[in-house]
């Protein structure tokens, strides 16, 4: 393996699924560059997904944490250690999902229930491994903690439902935690807000293939893949950017800077003139 931007680091991945996972990407990157791994799922995701092909390939430990409970987490931190034969240098948190979405719930008529379940696993199990950590003192000086956002936190998108309060939450929590962190242990904690990404937690929400295409349509750049996503994630890990912390980083080819582009005025129009109603 050659020497990368990461070399002689070691972190923890939470969430990687099967290979539609931006965590699974993530991880991949990281270890091409140099990195030691400890991969993490809930047990059910586990079962689900294939998360021990993925160790495999990367020469992972895989341990099993349910990151809504804190005595699974801190025994995942604590294995870790374990394995790493002392304190790490990243994590990156990939976790969210919503009964709401996945029951097709409207927001207005949400069941309170699944919207506090929507937030224990997509934004305070955030809090939980920070606390964790903190408490443990597992992560080195100038470490690097990543959670993955979307713009939805900051604007209403049809069909995301409560996943948008809950991204705003967690967007939250890295700027709390970020300055804790920061001042007391000099680790530095970010959110990337990535464009709308085709993976199997995604594939639940409604309209997801027209958000994605509109995305790409009125992005300059075009939409960010999981693969540049964790190219980004690589350099927030690295000591490249040391100095960067508690900050909410949009990585979606210029879509959360948009009005309007010319193409979607374009469509806009033709969709006037083909429509053959008097009110146009």
């Amino acid at each position: 393996m050659r020497e990368g931007l990461l070399q002689g680091k070691k972190g923890v991945i939470f969430g990687a699924l099967n290979d539609k996972s931006i965590a699974w990407h993530v991880a991949l990157k990281a270890w091409e560059e140099g990195a030691e791994l400890v991969l993490t799922n809930s047990p059910v995701a586990l079962r689900l997904g294939t998360i021990n092909e993925l160790a495999k390939i990367t020469g992972s430990k895989v341990i099993t944490a349910d990151a809504t409970k804190m005595d699974e987490i801190e025994n995942l931190f604590s294995q870790s250690m374990d394995v790493f034969g002392g304190k790490f240098d990243f994590i990156l948190h990939s976790i969210g999902m919503s009964p709401n979405v996945r029951k097709d719930i409207p927001y207005e008529q949400t069941s309170y229930e699944n919207m506090l379940k929507t937030f224990d696993i997509s934004a305070l199990s955030f809090h939980r491994i920070l606390q964790t950590c903190y408490k443990l003192d597992a992560l080195k000086e100038w470490g690097s903690v990543v959670a993955l956002s979307y713009v939805a936190a900051q604007r209403t998108l049809s069909g995301y439902n409560d996943m948008g309060d809950a991204k705003a939450l967690l967007e939250s929590i890295a700027r709390s935690f970020g300055y804790i962190y920061g001042r007391e242990r000099k680790v530095r904690i970010n959110t990337i807000s990535q464009s709308p990404t085709v993976t199997t937690a995604g594939s639940g929400v409604h309209g997801i293939d027209s958000l994605i295409d509109y995305s790409d349509r009125m992005s300059p750049l075009g939409n960010a893949t999981a693969g540049e996503c964790a190219d980004y994630c690589v350099s927030l890990f690295s000591d490249l950017t040391r100095k960067v912390t508690m900050q909410n980083l949009f990585h979606d080819g210029g879509f959360s800077s948009m009005g309007m582009s010319n193409r979607a005025i374009e469509q806009y129009q033709k969709s006037f003139e083909e429509c053959e109603c008097k009110d146009k």
